[in-house]
């Protein structure tokens, strides 16, 4: 039953491009977005489906190096490649982009995206606990409903808002379940199953269909879980985000004889706890407050990170944290010490490794993982 339902999640994207074609022709509009902190709710309530556009592939790389330095971030220019190429149906079909200037790599790409697709690019205050860092996000957000009202000539009214925020809270709840499932030990869900869970629902067009996948994977996993003792090491993957494609640290480390029980990171854990409160009579407002609290490297401070790292390190057992930075990614690979030093106070073993989306580093990555794994006593 379990393995039916990942079948399932595996097939969402194929299934997808279909189905966002169908929509496409009915009429239905398509927003691709780029980061987290872009707010799923405000394009639901447009009416509108909201679809993931992060690039984890390698091939289109080298055509985004023609324009791009090579030294940038891959997720960069793996974005901007698929743009240029147009080798992605999601940008295809996007009839609006929306960026966000989360790092001074993505906020200059978007400059060239504009010239390929419309873009809208959300303001992102970078000192989160500043009153006038929540008034300008605030803003931002009013700014963005206000473009998406204009470029699909609609009115998205509070109700729609509130609408949309509890179907995205459900998601958020159910996602958040699954990872749960493995506090358990042995883990029930390996990492790449995880990974392709949690990369394949950000291309599909019905949030209530996703809802009811997720509570059905939890119900088949929590029925058929094997109750042994496990005698791997419990990893927990945290910095830049993997997805299907740049999943070589998660597939390294399982080869490895690990699990790679939980991902603190953007595309794993680290939003799913953040759920829009219904105490606030501004819909926007309470958005805002949510959006605002996402632990990424770009905000300083970032306490929260460190704060749900140490939890996450207790509630799975972990035996070992992984830290990826993605070349290029200086927020992260600047916080890495901050990660680094809570780690050894825990007092278990820790790797900070900087890599890119090629496979020429598989074996020293390799090599450096077993060598982590090699000191845990289980």
């Amino acid at each position: 039953m379990k393995k039916e339902q990942l079948e399932e999640f595996s097939s969402l994207r194929e299934i997808n491009v279909l189905r966002i074609k169908e929509a496409k022709e009915q009429g239905r509009k398509v927003v691709g977005t780029y980061c987290a902190y872009c707010p799923q709710e405000l394009i639901l309530a447009a009416g509108a489906i909201p679809v993931s556009l992060c690039g984890t592939k390698e091939e289109p790389i080298t055509a985004a190096e023609e324009t791009l330095p090579r030294n940038l971030c891959p997720l960069i220019k793996s974005s901007y490649g698929f743009a240029v190429t147009d080798t992605c149906p999601f940008f295809y079909f996007s009839d609006l982009v929306i960026g966000e200037t989360t790092c001074d790599g993505k906020k200059k790409m978007f400059e060239l995206l504009g010239d390929i697709k419309p873009l809208h690019v959300m303001e992102l205050p970078f000192l989160k606990p500043t009153e006038s860092s929540f008034a300008l996000w605030v803003d931002e957000l009013r700014r963005l409903k206000t473009r998406l009202e204009s470029e699909f000539e609609i009115e998205i009214k509070d109700a729609d808002i509130w609408k949309a925020i509890e179907i995205v809270n459900q998601e958020k709840a159910a996602l958040k379940a699954i990872y749960d499932l493995n506090k358990a030990d042995p883990p029930p869900i390996s990492g790449i199953e995880l990974l392709t869970v949690s990369h394949s629902i950000a291309f599909d067009s019905d949030k209530e269909e996703v809802i009811q996948m997720l509570k059905k994977l939890t119900g088949a996993v929590t029925a058929n879980n094997n109750q042994a003792k496990a005698s791997k090491p419990r990893v927990l993957l945290t910095g830049c985000p993997v997805g299907i494609g740049t999943e070589k640290v998660i597939r390294l480390t399982e080869e490895l004889n690990a699990d790679v029980v939980a991902m603190e990171n953007c595309s794993g854990y680290k939003t799913l706890e953040l759920m829009t409160s219904k105490e606030y009579d501004d819909p926007i407002v309470a958005l805002a407050h949510k959006y605002l609290k996402i632990p990424c490297s770009c905000m300083s401070p970032n306490p929260y990170r460190l704060e749900l790292l140490e939890r996450m390190i207790e509630e799975f057992s972990v035996d070992v944290v992984i830290d990826l930075t993605w070349q290029a990614c200086h927020t992260y690979n600047i916080e890495a010490y901050q990660v680094q030093h809570l780690v050894k106070k825990k007092g278990i073993p820790h790797l900070h490794l900087e890599s890119d989306y090629s496979s020429s580093d598989l074996g020293s990555l390799s090599v450096r993982i077993q060598a982590l794994l090699e000191m845990v006593e289980r």
